[in-house]
């Protein structure tokens, strides 16, 4: 399967090629193809065709927003994508070309936050109990009091016509009898199995009919996604794996695609607008839809033009494979340095005095201890000497000044570190170009101190000058760039741009900024596609680690032959990587090497690093990449003992479902591997897989060898923030054993013949593994997506942690069981010679302190509207996440109530862009609190009580009536 994979997928992809389906296989030696399965692609074509020959006055387009998880504010959000602006923007440049969106375009008044904030009113239960017919009196009302001063409803429904040019609630509340006509009796007969009459899931109202709304302007149908899964009820989804969509979900889709003379929208194309929806993540295939996945089902023959991020190759795959996108990318914000602020500028200018004076230093020791412990520093740098006195008091004499200068001076550089630390500034609008000081800073980001700012600068000036050129001789500059495109490829400089030989940099420089101005061309490729057209392939990335070949944006991305992983370079990085992991363990052990270390591989990560995770899994076993003569890699040898010089160590990989579907060659390969580990001639002192499988096979454990494990065959994550977004869990154990509830499945070669189809649940190897596991690594692969940005580093490598904790035994002194480390590396740091591994708490500290706690980034987030409050309260969720499993330190959930609660003005900029986000981020402070997570004085508790039951009270007001 992993051949075919390549050969049906991956290789196509790389030419642009869309909605690849499966018609059949071989029958002995005879081909046979599957009469639906053509109808299928036949449906798709003529789609496309119709698409293509209808006029764009007449073609109708449903434009679907993402909105989970609910009420937290999530309606009209996306990763790194301002929504409401994309949105706003989409429909002009569509109104531009032809299309009819009402008056939406020529009203001064109209604005994307407010189509936003009318579709958060049709999403609220109580308006979707009253059915779609009482939707429009809703909004209309909501404006009103917005009119009349209201702050419980978003100002901007105060403009004339509430800045809705004129759009309307066009749905359907339809009854289960009319959604089985549209589905047909099969699939409708396994929706009532699994969502019988009283429990229908959501979307449904008082009358027990599915709700399905949107807003309609001209041709433009502009909706909410519905809600995947159980609100309330998460454990359900983890123990039925053939639970399907529910009814309200399955019947918005099929009523989007009804014909208009059929009582539905009729809708031509669909455009998912960021990244990312849910549709593709529908049970069904892991790779090759059939009749029975309900993407492909939802889906029908309708074109899908899917907008996603550009650095996110990995998912984007099954929004492809799963879901028939056409992918549109869109680039990422621009990069921001942290700075020190507040206590942390305090003890720079303190150390810097320190470090430059002679006279004065013994004075300042007392202060620099006292301005790190305010900042909760000290937790940051470990010191090797006493700071008290007999009595308990800070005593910092007895100190030597060696002693305290050589911490000092690991202070300094620990600051410099966090000063220059990146982060994801703001969120990007759909088609914009970057203003002037946004390519600065995407510049200083990728050039780092080779370029000073005056140079870049420079560079910029310049682009604009031949923009003026360009645009003063356009026709011929024009056939000019035809020629050259034609000649050198998409991707060649097309300023024409003279520099002289000694300044490559600027030149390189000159061709990002080139490149960065065709942002412009993210709406030209949603353009295309909703023509009918061929939008161009480009592989998936980002700036900072994959260079100027992920640019320009506004295009069907795609990831890499996975025949040819692990790279060179990657392959370099996992050995260094693999020795630091194992010297830091053998620091903090006693000299001893772990038994088991627990690697986490995922989709995106192992694509943008081109198999770095793989490359660690290698090394820490004692094996290496075998390739033929075409670079593909075609087996993992293992590495004679003598030449290894140390014992094999045994190894738990954690599959995420996108790399066991995505990879299935590198699993078969490294399935094959350990087989053969735990068979070799060695004795298992120096062979720990050897010696673990031993164990196992003395208790009759079939496959004692298995270790790639992953979730069932179709399916995807661990859940585990599907619980701590719902505040449902008890014990931080709990979480442990819901991440190995979901991850018992093996897979690999030795599994039922090898594929994604053949998991087979291996609990008691799991059991084993889990138990042996001293270590779990973890890659980030990105600048935007940190440990503390996003839920799933948590929910995965968080619980992973947990569940190999709670099979650890006591410690009859302590009571407590051991703690299992981990160790992050960041893929976007070092180099071939110095690859950085950091414990995770490290990590966390860094990052909070250099972006969520950091007035920098705080800023760049309320100016971003309702979107940017709700980055700010699923990190607040994140946070939560994260002291479950493993540490957060006090002072992070101190200066995070501060910040974001405490502060009044933030508070209220907060409440106002998104009341459903604040309440969260006061919810998850007293949460925090509540499981004894964070230590804080009584009256701050009281504070946040108040300002939960006003902020609860305000989203109560809202939703409790139409009026």
């Amino acid at each position: 399967l992993g051949l075919q994979s390549v050969v049906l997928y991956s290789l196509p992809e790389l030419d642009g090629a869309i909605d690849t389906v499966v018609l059949g296989g071989l029958v002995g030696d005879k081909i046979a193809l599957v009469p639906e399965r053509v109808r299928k692609v036949c449906s798709r074509l003529r789609g496309w065709v119709n698409l293509r020959k209808t006029p764009p006055s007449d073609r109708k387009v449903s434009v679907m927003l993402y909105g989970f998880p609910p009420n937290v504010g999530a309606v009209g959000t996306a990763a790194l994508l301002d929504v409401p602006n994309s949105l706003e923007q989409l429909l002009k440049r569509l109104h531009d070309e032809g299309y009819n969106v009402g008056d939406f375009a020529t009203d001064p008044d109209a604005s994307g936050q407010s189509l936003v904030a009318a579709l958060a009113i049709c999403s609220e239960n109580s308006v979707i109990a009253g059915g779609s017919d009482k939707m429009q009196s809703a909004i209309e009302q909501r404006m009103e009091r917005a009119r009349n001063g209201d702050e419980t409803v978003p100002e901007t429904l105060a403009k004339p016509g509430g800045g809705l040019a004129g759009a309307a609630v066009l749905g359907k509340d339809m009854n289960f009898d009319e959604l089985e006509k549209m589905l047909g009796k099969y699939m409708a007969k396994k929706v009532r199995k699994s969502w019988p009459e009283k429990e229908r899931g959501p979307g449904m109202n008082m009358k027990g009919e599915m709700v399905i709304n949107g807003l309609q302007l001209g041709n433009i149908w502009i909706t909410v996604q519905p809600l995947l899964g159980v609100e309330g009820d998460p454990m359900r989804l983890l123990f039925e794996r053939d639970l399907t969509p529910h009814p309200q979900y399955t019947a918005a889709y099929e009523w989007m695609r009804l014909p208009e003379e059929k009582g539905g929208f009729g809708t031509d194309a669909v455009i998912h607008l960021g990244m990312h929806g849910t549709v593709e993540w529908l049970p069904g295939q892991p790779l090759g839809n059939d009749r029975q996945s309900w993407s492909d089902e939802l889906l029908g023959g309708t074109p899908n033009v899917y907008v996603y991020a550009a650095n996110n190759p990995s998912e984007s795959i099954l929004a492809k494979r799963r879901g028939y996108g056409t992918l549109v990318s869109y680039n990422v914000p621009p990069y921001g340095r942290a700075g020190l602020y507040l206590e942390l500028a305090n003890l720079k200018d303190l150390v810097n005095e320190y470090r430059s004076g002679e006279d004065s230093r013994s004075d300042l020791r007392d202060a620099i201890w006292g301005s790190c412990e305010r900042a909760g520093m000290t937790a940051d740098l470990p010191y090797n000497f006493s700071v008290e006195n007999a009595e308990g008091e800070l005593d910092l004499s007895s100190v030597s000044v060696e002693d305290f200068d050589a911490w000092v001076a690991d202070l300094s550089n620990y600051l410099l570190t966090l000063e220059e630390r990146l982060f994801s500034s703001g969120l990007h609008t759909l088609g914009g170009q970057p203003t002037d000081k946004e390519l600065l800073s995407y510049l200083n980001a990728y050039f780092d101190d080779k370029l000073s700012v005056d140079e870049l600068e420079e560079v910029i000036a310049l682009s604009h000058e031949k923009q003026m050129s360009t645009e003063s001789m356009n026709s011929f500059l024009s056939w000019l760039k035809s020629f050259a495109d034609n000649f050198m490829g998409d991707n060649s400089d097309v300023s024409g741009t003279e520099t002289s030989g000694d300044e490559p940099l600027k030149e390189e420089a000159l061709k990002i900024v080139e490149l960065l101005k065709r942002n412009t061309e993210e709406m030209d490729g949603v353009v295309t596609a909703l023509n009918g057209g061929f939008v161009k392939p480009c592989p998936g990335g980002d700036l900072l680690r994959d260079g100027t070949s992920v640019l320009p944006t506004g295009r069907n991305i795609h990831a890499l032959d996975p025949y040819r992983m692990p790279s060179e370079g990657a392959w370099a990085r996992g050995q260094r990587a693999a020795e630091e992991i194992l010297r830091q363990h053998q620091e903090s052990n006693n000299g001893a090497f772990p038994e088991t270390i627990a690697v986490t591989l995922w989709g995106l990560d192992t694509i943008k690093t081109r198999g770095e995770s793989i490359a660690i899994v290698l090394a820490l076993v004692g094996a290496r990449p075998v390739k033929e003569g075409t670079g593909r890699t075609v087996n993992f040898e293992l590495v004679p003992l003598e030449e290894l010089g140390r014992p094999r160590v045994d190894v738990l990989a954690s599959l995420s479902g996108i790399f066991r579907d995505s990879f299935a060659n590198v699993v078969d390969l490294l399935d094959d591997m350990f087989e053969r580990a735990s068979i070799a001639e060695e004795s298992p002192d120096m062979n720990y897989i050897k010696k673990h499988c031993l164990d196992l096979e003395a208790t009759g454990t079939e496959r004692p060898a298995a270790r790639l494990f992953s979730n069932p065959p179709g399916d995807y994550g661990s859940m585990v923030n599907e619980v701590v977004g719902n505040g449902d869990w008890d014990e931080t154990e709990s979480l442990g054993e819901i991440w190995r509830g979901r991850n018992t499945y093996s897979y690999g070669r030795s599994e039922g013949g090898g594929g994604v189809r053949s998991g087979t649940a291996r609990p008691e190897v799991l059991d084993k593994l889990l138990s042996t596991t001293e270590r779990v690594v973890q890659e980030i692969d990105s600048v935007e997506y940190g440990l503390t940005d996003i839920q799933e580093y948590y929910s995965n490598t968080g619980a992973l942690k947990k569940a190999a904790e709670n099979r650890k035994q006591a410690d009859p002194a302590t009571g407590s069981k051991k703690k299992v480390a981990v160790s992050i590396i960041e893929a976007f740091g070092g180099s071939n010679d110095e690859v950085p591994v950091k414990d995770v708490e490290d990590v966390l500290r860094m990052e909070y302190r250099s972006k969520f706690l950091n007035p920098k980034w705080c800023e760049a987030m309320l100016e971003q509207g309702s979107g940017g409050a709700y980055e700010v309260s699923q990190r607040m969720t994140a946070m939560v996440g994260w002291a479950a499993t493993a540490e957060v330190d006090n002072f992070v959930f101190d200066q995070a109530a501060e910040r974001y609660a405490l502060d009044e003005e933030v508070a209220k900029r907060l409440q106002k862009n998104n009341p459903e986000a604040f309440k969260n981020v006061v919810r998850r402070l007293l949460e925090a609190n509540g499981r004894g997570m964070w230590s804080t004085d009584d009256e701050t508790i009281e504070k946040l009580r108040q300002l939960y039951s006003d902020a609860d009270d305000l989203v109560e007001q809202v939703a409790s009536s139409f009026g």
